[in-house]
């Protein structure tokens, strides 16, 4: 018996160091800690780990996940939650360290957020969109799409446009989405691109407006003041959890606190309740197409 767990604590020994070598291999770079507060603490993750000699189904156990999501964790692909860095704060007697820095990265701004932000959309199952100026980009038509990157001076509008659409992949997916979009009034007769690109922008709001898995709301000019006025609002749920995307000066911020998140919600339901029905929103829509 004991000489059987002797062969097995050895064969597991030579798993971790092949699993290391393997790590050690990953086409994936060293991420760069001075390139964001999300950057800093995926790159302490792998410097602790390696500082300890631990491998990465070493920490999996201690952070209880998989080593593939270690690795996307490591890589920056995934994020931290609050009780993976408590378990990291205790096996490494930071003192706090970890938990520390994934509350400031969640209050910054991250200059890789779209990237993230990206990842997540692909795999949510529930997508909620509110936009008080431009249609949402999972919805733009590349006309309409190219009218507002050539409007901000981009350069390269042929690679952003299909950028773009390749985001709208997830609404076709076998399994796609449930997507409620709530727009302002500004969005559907604001002339983006000219009478031409509008209107088929518009005819695509009323095409997808169809599916039985999207539902599409206006908020009338004549609803006044409403709590939307504070600008974009994205609330994204899925694998990856319940994520908020809020606007933040030079970029946007996303919100994965479970707190946060939950105030979001509320204003997007306040926000909601400004907005008209789906029948008399897609007649909305539809009058405005016709007007141009």
């Amino acid at each position: 018996m004991t000489e059987s767990l002797d062969q097995i604590e050895q064969a597991r020994y030579l798993f971790e160091r092949l699993e290391e070598i393997g790590g050690a291999m990953q086409t994936d770079p060293v991420i760069d800690p001075d390139t964001g507060l999300w950057n800093w603490l995926a790159y302490d993750l792998r410097f602790y780990r390696q500082k300890y000699g631990m491998s990465q189904s070493a920490i999996s156990e201690v952070i209880k996940t998989s080593p593939p999501n270690l690795s996307n964790l490591e890589a920056g692909r995934r994020r931290l939650k609050d009780e993976q860095a408590e378990a990291l704060d205790e096996r490494f007697k930071t003192g706090g360290h970890f938990k520390r820095l994934l509350r400031y990265a969640r209050l910054g701004h991250d200059p890789n957020w779209f990237k993230q932000y990206v990842g997540i959309e692909s795999r949510a199952s529930v997508l909620k969109v509110y936009e008080p100026i431009a249609v949402p980009g999972i919805l733009q038509t590349p006309e309409y799409a190219g009218a507002l990157f050539k409007a901000g001076g981009a350069r390269n509008v042929e690679e952003l446009i299909e950028k773009r659409m390749k985001r709208q992949e997830v609404l076709r997916r076998p399994d796609p989405p449930l997507l409620w979009v709530v727009v302002t009034e500004n969005v559907i007769d604001w002339p983006v691109g000219g009478a031409s690109v509008m209107r088929k922008q518009l005819a695509r709001l009323l095409e997808v407006a169809e599916q039985p898995n999207i539902g599409m709301r206006v908020i009338p000019r004549s609803a006044g003041a409403h709590a939307g006025f504070d600008g974009s609002l994205y609330l994204l749920s899925g694998e990856d959890g319940d994520i908020a995307y809020i606007e933040a000066t030079g970029g946007g911020r996303l919100v994965p606190s479970l707190t946060e998140v939950r105030s979001y919600e509320a204003r997007f339901e306040r926000i909601g309740q400004s907005a008209l029905p789906m029948e008399s929103s897609l007649r909305m829509i539809r009058d405005a197409m016709e007007a141009l």
